[in-house]
This record gives structure tokens, sequence and C-alpha cells, in this order.
């Protein structure tokens, strides 16, 4: 089941970043998630109320550290898909599925040659992605620095959190979440930014944060069914196919056809990563 609860993650995920994205348009990225997210812990909250078991074990705290690493790449992640085109931001950032995989090598997770080619494909697909040619110079694409903090961001929020759901996968994501929203809340009243014109587009946001905090529950899930970090770490990093796709036929964004060649690489990348 552990394959099955990434991929679902991944689709969770997906839909939530492309409404996510679409809001950070017309509202500041942190008013986003701080909006969002006390939805999904709601939700959260009544769900371990209703089962009415306690954690599990001290692990569970290793879904602090997640939450910092995961609303930092969050934040940069919303950031970069306001100042540039989603079709470029998105697959850049699904490259941090690198780091998870390169620490489960580390821990004795095998790799095949399969996955090998991934990496590569991966990484030379996001710099493709990542550059625009302005005349006869090519620069990176608006959004790419946002990007690539993103990516560092996800690729470590995997580690803590598969850590934390060893066992358990309610209480991993609740605690995740209480820190997250905590952090964002916090960062908002420090900034001193108000809660403006939220009213008008608290529907989509209720569903950002369900289908954010659904990602991180069904990722929970993958990693407590004894899914090894480097295989649903990958699964769950297919989520930029769902938001690209959404992107190109709903929104009818248009990039460089070199760009175009690097979405598809680099998704393919990542198939090839979970495919082996």
């Amino acid at each position: 089941m552990a394959p099955a609860y990434a991929l679902l993650a991944s689709l969770a995920w997906g839909v939530g970043d492309f409404l996510g994205g679409l809001k950070s348009r017309v509202m500041p990225a942190l008013l986003v998630m701080a909006a969002s997210q006390p939805f999904g812990l709601a939700a959260l909250a009544v769900a371990v109320a209703v089962r009415g078991t306690g954690p599990p074990g001290p692990e569970v705290a290793w879904a602090a550290l997640a939450a910092v690493f995961g609303t930092l790449g969050l934040v940069a992640f919303y950031r970069g898909m306001a100042a540039g085109a989603m079709s470029v931001v998105v697959p850049l950032a699904a490259v941090a599925a690198a780091i998870p995989v390169i620490w489960g090598l580390a821990q004795g997770d095998r790799v095949s040659f399969l996955q090998e080619l991934g990496f590569v494909a991966a990484l030379g697909g996001g710099l493709m992605t990542s550059l625009e040619r302005r005349g006869d110079r090519a620069r990176f694409a608006s959004g790419t620095g946002w990007a690539v903090l993103a990516l560092l961001g996800f690729g470590c929020y995997y580690i803590p959190l598969h850590a934390s759901a060893t066992h358990d996968w309610l209480w991993p994501s609740l605690i995740f979440r209480i820190v997250s929203v905590t952090l964002v809340w916090s960062a908002l009243l420090v900034t001193r930014q108000r809660a403006r014109g939220v009213r008008p587009h608290l529907l989509v946001l209720a569903a950002v944060g369900l289908l954010d905090s659904g990602g991180n529950t069904l990722f929970a899930a993958a990693s407590s069914s004894h899914g090894l970090l480097s295989v649903v770490s990958v699964l769950a990093s297919l989520y930029p196919m769902v938001t690209v796709l959404l992107a190109k036929f709903a929104l009818g964004e248009r990039v460089e056809r070199t760009q175009d060649v690097g979405v598809i690489v680099t998704l393919a990348g990542v198939v090839l990563i979970s495919a082996g």
C-alpha cells in the first residue's frame, strides 16, 4: 500500500499547489498559507480526537523539524509561482526528490541503473526548464531562485517526516500542521501583514489547506506502511505532473521550446527513479 499512498499524496499536492499558486498571484504567499492551513489542522485534530489514541512514541517529534523545512519550502514555492510560470517553477522544485534518495542510499537503500538515469534526467531537465532566452543570451527564468529554495526545503522535509511516521501517520501529520500553522501566523504577525480580502477566496483556500494536509498525511501513511524513503519520496514527488498539466490546460501557460523539453525530461527522470 505504501506506493499507492505516495501516489495519492502526489495527486493531492499537485492540485493543492496549483490552487495555492493561483492565489499567491493575487495575495501574499504568507497570507495564502495562513488562511488555508488552519482548515487542514482542524480536519487532522478531529481525526485524531475521533481515533482516541495517544502518540505512539518520541519519534513523532521529528514531524516538528519536517514542518520547519516544509513551511519554508512552501513559502518559497508559492513565491516562485507568483513570480514566474508554474510550468517552470514546479518541475525544478521537484528535483528535491534527489535529497531523500541520497539520504536513503547513505542509510543502505539500493539504487538501480534506471534510478541513476533518472537522477541525471531530473537534474539536467531541471536546468533546462529554469533557463529562458532574452535576445541572444540565456538567463534564469523568473521564479528560479525561489524554486531552488523550495527544492532544498522540500528535499529536507521528506527525511524527518518519514522518520516520524514509522509507527503512526495521524499524530505526525497533526504535529506537523500545528508547528506549520504556528510558524506561518508568527511570521504574519511579525511582518504586520493584515488578513485583508480573504473572504472571497475562502472556499479555494480551504481546498488548498485540506489538500496540502491530505498530501502530508498520505505521505506519512506511506512511511508508516514501511515504504522505503528512497521510493515513497520520489513517488510522492510526481505532483509536478499534475500542477504542470493544470497550468498548461487551465491557464494556457506558454514557455519556450527548450523549457518544454526540460519539463518533459524532468518529469521523465522522476518516473525513471520511481520505476527503478
